[in-house]
């Protein structure tokens, strides 16, 4: 019966999701906030977020929302292997 590793496919939620936020900060810091709105707004499908687009975001701030960011992917992807392997363990008749 195939596993998957707890801590593994949580190590990959949790990178993946830090490299989108370290994405959307060098998309923020390269084309400026028109271009962020325009982004976002072209991603979300008519969804305006403009008056939510906060550009002056500290440093200690950005690297407290990879660490967030991560954390919550990691515990996602680990919860994800979890119930799979639980329900996988589980015999049918």
């Amino acid at each position: 019966m195939n596993h998957i590793d707890v801590k593994k496919l949580g190590l990959a939620f949790g990178a993946t999701g830090a490299i989108l936020y370290l994405g959307c900060i060098l998309l923020m810091a390269t084309v400026g906030h028109t271009g962020t709105v325009k982004f976002f707004n072209s991603l979300l499908h008519g969804l305006d977020v403009s008056s939510v687009i906060r550009m002056d975001v500290p440093v200690w701030e950005a690297a407290l929302g990879i660490a967030q960011t991560f954390i919550l992917g990691w515990l996602i992807g680990a919860c994800i292997a979890a119930v799979y392997n639980a329900a996988s363990s589980q015999r049918t008749t």
